[in-house]
């Protein structure tokens, strides 16, 4: 129910990914009435591997996350939430407000044994023509080096399920490659990554996200989330200016013209339907954050990154992982 534009979009981009994907069976949550309405407009029926799991609330999308996670246990998020806990359903996946599904999918599901607090991480495209996995992105502004360490443990454990790497690089956001540099927080998170049995690369800088030094690169959530805002900014600002120069004048007007087939090669390659659908990682479930504005196509993308999680039992491989770590120190 959720996102800029609620079941107009999420239904028919289940629709759709569940057409490719001919195993898979999908929990259509939220009130019955719009749900059934864009089902009924699209000829779609319910069956065993499509259904309708009704609720009465829904949780706004400016609705404080302690207020949604307390009073609205009927809620589309709280019950969808409550189906990967019962087992019903293997991942969930909203658009909705980002803090009250984190809040409640904490309180849900619970984080993995040795991890204080689940991270949002997504992918940013580089120039290798791969991807680079970024966490945290908003939902731990302060963090301990510990919980550092852990986001690069939950990263690297994503990264080799989902891209099928055997160890992947893990690279620590800093304001400089050098041991020496960053507050105290950052270098005991180094320390703690070098010792952690990890593929752990070192400091990386911001232009290393898109240079693809790293697989992963690790921050706490002020700064991803902002790197993250000033990416977008900086896309949007290039296209601006892109736009506004092929206008300028009739022989640019011709040269936009002859160069359609590369701008829009560009366009493929930055658009963001790509990139939709951040995993909350580190919970004993999986829950996928889609953007609120995401179109059919984007929110169809999140749903196949949470089967793709699924296939792969990314939260067994996390949990893993920091059993050895576990048993390392003791």
């Amino acid at each position: 129910m959720g996102g800029d534009h609620g079941p107009h979009v999420t239904v028919p981009a289940a629709l759709d990914f569940q057409a490719r994907a001919a195993d898979v069976a999908i929990v259509l949550v939220g009130l019955r009435e719009p749900i059934e309405k864009e089902l009924k407009a699209r000829d779609a029926t319910v069956s065993e591997r499509l259904r309708v799991h009704p609720t009465t609330e829904v949780v706004a999308m400016d609705e404080p996350p302690a207020q949604a996670m307390r009073y609205k246990k009927d809620s589309s998020m709280r019950v969808a939430i409550d189906l990967v806990k019962e087992g019903a359903a293997q991942a969930a996946i909203s658009a909705g407000n980002t803090g009250a599904l984190m809040a409640i999918s904490r309180f849900v599901l619970k984080t993995i044994p040795g991890i204080d607090r689940p991270a949002i991480a997504t992918v940013l495209p580089n120039q290798k023509g791969s991807f680079t996995y970024v966490l945290d992105l908003g939902a731990n502004v302060d963090c301990t080096a510990e919980q550092l360490m852990q986001f690069g443990v939950m990263g690297a454990m994503l990264v080799a399920a989902v891209e099928h790497k055997e160890r992947p690089s893990v690279g620590l956001l800093n304001i400089g490659a050098e041991d020496i540099k960053g507050n105290e927080i950052v270098k005991r998170a180094g320390e703690l990554l070098r010792t952690s049995g990890l593929n752990f690369y070192g400091n990386v800088e911001g232009d290393d996200i898109y240079k693809g030094t790293t697989d992963v690169v690790v921050c706490d959530g002020f700064v991803g989330n902002s790197v993250l805002k000033a990416s977008e900014g900086v896309v949007k600002m290039i296209t601006g200016f892109l736009r506004e120069e092929f206008k300028r004048n009739p022989w640019n007007m011709i040269a936009a013209f002859m160069a359609t087939p590369v701008i829009n090669a560009l366009r493929a390659r930055m658009d963001p339907a790509r990139y939709n659908g951040a995993t909350l990682v580190g919970l004993k479930g999986i829950v996928i954050k889609s953007h609120g504005s995401a179109d059919k196509r984007a929110f169809a993308h999140a749903l196949e990154s949470a089967l793709e999680e699924v296939r792969n039992d990314v939260p067994q491989r996390i949990a893993q992982q920091m059993e050895k770590l576990a048993v390392a120190a003791a």
